[in-house]
């Protein structure tokens, strides 16, 4: 029997791209997903099309930058199913821009989605880890971070942060929990979407349709960091197409 069967799953940022992709992964082989997003249609459509081809999943319109929300996410996953293996910290946006354009809001969104939404996640999955004596964070975190490039500087840092951050949750956690950093090199996403800067966006879209991944190839990572035997934590992973320099 598969290591994924039985968990309880929780992704965040489900609606598209590497999240949804995640969700109907480990659907088929047997989780029970927990999905949250900001979109309450796509999560229904998702939750139907796994509910259709025989999986379980349940659904919450989530804004991660909401405590509240993440809370209310993890609530639910306990109240249904009464337990939580795994919390996929996946939501994240990249409105990347050079610094002299001094798009500050940006800056701010990317902070409130890529880091705190991540610790939001932390903060409410990891009592119910420790009540229960296990439990597993996956982090999405990215490329970004290992190879600093112009326009990339603060979503480069938000990565980064979560990367330390991942690091230090994964010291404290003992022998009972399991974390694991993923870092995604381009993958065909809708990534481009919240950039403000049409013309690094248009660069960015570019490069995607030239080389960027499936969304699939990084939940086949997911899914391996979750199937490993308890004992085993696959610290780190990272995954860009092969023709990615950087």
């Amino acid at each position: 029997m598969s290591e994924i069967q039985g968990k309880v799953v929780i992704i965040t940022g489900a609606g598209s791209g590497i999240g949804q992709a995640t969700a109907l992964l480990l659907a088929e082989r047997g989780a029970k997903v927990v999905l949250g997003a900001r979109r309450t249609e796509r999560l229904e459509a998702l939750a139907q099309r796994i509910v259709d081809a025989g999986g379980e999943a349940i659904y919450a319109a989530t804004d991660v930058k909401r405590r509240d929300d993440v809370e209310a996410l993890v609530n639910l996953a306990c109240e249904r199913y009464g337990k939580l293996d795994v919390f996929v910290n996946n939501a994240g946006i990249g409105p990347i821009s050079l610094f002299d354009e001094l798009r500050v809001d940006d800056w701010d969104e990317m902070i409130d989605v890529n880091l705190k939404g991540v610790l939001y996640g932390i903060a409410a999955a990891l009592p119910v880890f420790r009540q229960q004596g296990f439990g597993h964070f996956v982090n999405i975190i990215s490329t970004a971070g290992l190879i600093i490039k112009p326009t990339m500087g603060v979503y480069a840092g938000t990565k980064n942060a979560v990367r330390t951050l991942s690091e230090a949750l994964r010291q404290e956690a003992g022998d009972k929990l399991r974390v694991t950093g993923i870092s995604p090199g381009f993958v065909r996403t809708e990534f481009a979407d919240s950039m403000t800067d049409l013309e690094v966006k248009s660069q960015i879209v570019e490069r995607m349709e030239q080389m960027a991944l499936p969304p699939e190839a990084v939940a086949r990572c997911v899914a391996f960091a979750i199937e490993q035997p308890a004992e085993v934590e696959v610290g780190d992973i990272v995954i860009r197409p092969t023709a990615q320099g950087g």
